[in-house]
């Protein structure tokens, strides 16, 4: 997926509201509580700016992070494709602010050390990854201990199915990928990369997140050119002694079955989802995640979790399974606290169409900063319309820090920003990653 391809929406503004989240008791066998809980809807509206191209590829979300004094972004595509080809565009730029980081030209990009691909069958790294989000370890007062979470893409060809691991995949009735011609689709797993040099060389530590074969979605079902299933799209943010990871979920709830496939199922247990770790397991992380099973953080690394049910897009109003070839669902997440609101913002695109299309997208709000007591982690608000831009192809909405006396000060990032921020999506038809709009915030 992330190797293929109206005017300004008018001026949002969302009244206040009261809302409601059922909390589910910290103890088992407490009665179940439900708190009222006052939260203002934030306000917020787009102010048109002159277009500010970023100057280099970017096919993910945007991975920076503060070093001292200097941003640093992680933009690009590294590893084995055998249907695009291999790649070696993840490479970073560093700067003093996040408009002369954005600025730079890509002949200036720095390609970091990464691990190298294993060979097919053993251990190691397999397929292409995408940095999605950087977390820098509170423990290392130089700032230079950083973990990369990344999307990682793998087929039958790079990843063969092994019976003693149940990792991998078995090639038949795999279904087509996005090319035009006759090419398998991916699957999308999310791991960690870890860098104690500010991103200069980084070592695979393994997998945070993956579904495997029985969940994949096969032909004759799956005609969306997407994804045959997995995980992906990733933004992480850290709270407390977690790291909390927003993802896509595209496989089947389930084993896939084309006897007993129900369209309805899938749908159900698709959209964007979280799942957590402790921070102090990201050095070894396979294994140790667990998702959120509908009633807690329970189910396995590699299990069937629920999606977040606020942000699925009902079937009455269009939703349907990340198979079929009308889409219907929303997807990419990117998440930031917003220190002038006091709670999380998240952003995410829309598919409405075979192939990642949509021409639109979303905004979603979160106000509780404890994101594991009870069910706050899934106490998002409904997606509401942030931006259409008809006869394009939207992906990879992301709030950024601008270039003011008040972000510098505050070394703020896509993680972490204050009242206004600058919108930065990728034009998928058009190739571009490019801002035209800031957004602006009103309690």
């Amino acid at each position: 997926m992330k190797s293929a391809f109206k005017s300004l929406f008018p001026v949002l503004l969302f009244g206040s509201m009261i809302l409601w989240v059922s909390c589910n008791p910290r103890n088992p066998g407490k009665e179940e509580l439900t708190e009222e809980i006052n939260f203002t809807m934030p306000t917020f509206k787009l102010i048109e700016t002159d277009t500010f191209f970023f100057n280099n590829f970017v096919d993910c979300n945007m991975a920076e992070v503060w070093v001292g004094d200097t941003l640093r972004i992680f933009p690009g595509k590294y590893g084995e494709d055998p249907v695009w080809g291999f790649a070696e565009d993840l490479k970073f730029a560093s700067g003093s602010n996040a408009d002369e980081v954005f600025s730079t030209p890509a002949a200036e990009y720095i390609a970091p050390k990464l691990p190298v691909n294993a060979p097919v069958g053993e251990p190691g790294l397999h397929g292409a990854v995408w940095f999605e989000t950087v977390y820098q370890d509170e423990k290392d007062p130089s700032g230079r201990t950083l973990y990369a979470i990344y999307h990682n893409e793998n087929y039958p060809e790079t990843l063969p199915y092994n019976e003693a691991t149940g990792e991998g995949y078995i090639d038949k009735d795999w279904p087509l990928g996005l090319t035009e011609r006759i090419t398998p689709a991916a699957v999308c797993r999310i791991g960690v990369m870890k860098s104690t040099d500010g991103g200069w060389s980084w070592e695979n530590k393994g997998l945070f997140l993956e579904d495997k074969q029985p969940r994949m979605i096969l032909k004759p079902h799956n005609i969306s050119k997407t994804f045959a299933g997995g995980v992906g799209d990733p933004s992480a943010v850290a709270v407390g002694e977690y790291l909390y990871l927003f993802y896509g979920e595209y496989g089947y709830p389930g084993t896939y079955d084309a006897a007993s496939y129900d369209p309805i199922k899938e749908w159900s247990g698709q959209c964007i989802s979280i799942a957590r770790i402790r921070i102090d397991e990201l050095d070894d992380p396979q294994g140790k995640a667990k998702r959120w099973d509908g009633q807690g953080f329970n189910a396995d690394w590699d299990g069937i979790g629920q999606p977040v049910a606020s942000l699925q897009m009902p079937v009455e109003n269009g939703g349907g399974p990340a198979s079929s070839p009308t889409g219907g669902f929303h997807w990419g997440p990117s998440v930031s606290w917003n220190t002038y609101l006091e709670c999380w913002v998240m952003m995410m695109g829309k598919v409405e169409g075979q192939s990642w299309v949509g021409d639109e997208l979303y905004i979603s709000f979160n106000p509780h900063k404890e994101l594991g007591e009870g069910n706050n982690s899934q106490a998002w608000t409904k997606p509401q319309k942030l931006l259409e831009k008809p006869g394009h192809v939207l992906w990879y909405p992301s709030l950024q820090p601008l270039n003011t006396p008040d972000d510098i000060a505050n070394k703020y990032t896509s993680l972490r920003l204050g009242k206004q921020a600058r919108l930065f999506f990728k034009y998928s038809d058009l190739g571009k990653y490019m801002s035209e709009y800031i957004v602006e915030f009103e309690k």
